[in-house]
C-alpha cells in the first residue's frame, strides 16, 4: 500500500467512526424519546422531550456533515498524479506535510506526520493549484512546497 492509499484509508476510518458514533447517539435518543412518551410527568416531561429533540437535530446536522465528507472522499482518485496541488494531493513543505482531503487533523503514515485538511480550510485554499518549489504565506510565514505527490 502506498502513502496516499494509507492516508486515504485513515480518512475513511475517521468518517466511519464518526458515523458510528452519531448513529449510536440517534439510536439511544430514539429509545429515550420512546420511554419519555410512556412516562408523563408534566413540565419535567416536556423539558426532557425538548432536550432530546435538540440532541436529535444536532445529530442530524452531524450526519449531513459526515455524508459531505464521504462525497469528498469519493471524488479523490488515489492514483492521480499532478504537478499542481489538487484534491487528493500530498504536499510536503518546509514546515509540515498535508493531505488535501477532509479535515481530520493529524495522521501518521510510514513514520511521518500529515495534516489531513480540506480544500475549504484557510491553508487548503492557499495550497490549491500551487506547484513544487512555490511558496505561500500563512500566518505571516513564508512556506515553501518541497514535493507534491
Amino acid at each position: 500500500m502506498n502513502l496516499k492509499e494509507e492516508l486515504f484509508k485513515q480518512c475513511e476510518a475517521f468518517v466511519n467512526k464518526r458515523l458510528q458514533n452519531v448513529e449510536e447517539v440517534i439510536s439511544s435518543n430514539q429509545k429515550a424519546l420512546q420511554s419519555e412518551t410512556k412516562s408523563s410527568a408534566g413540565d419535567k416531561h416536556e423539558t426532557g422531550r425538548a432536550m432530546l429533540q435538540l440532541e436529535m437535530e444536532k445529530a442530524g446536522q452531524q450526519l449531513a456533515g459526515i455524508s459531505q465528507m464521504k462525497e469528498i472522499l469519493n471524488r479523490i482518485d488515489v492514483s492521480k498524479q499532478s504537478k499542481n496541488v489538487h484534491l487528493g494531493s500530498i504536499i510536503f513543505t518546509e514546515k509540515a506535510n498535508y493531505f488535501l482531503s477532509i479535515s481530520t487533523g493529524k495522521l501518521t503514515a510510514f513514520d511521518k506526520d500529515f495534516f489531513a485538511i480540506s480544500v475549504s480550510s484557510p491553508i487548503g485554499k492557499l495550497l490549491l493549484g500551487k506547484q513544487e518549489n512555490e511558496s505561500f504565506n500563512f500566518n505571516g510565514n513564508s512556506i515553501k512546497i518541497l514535493k507534491i505527490q
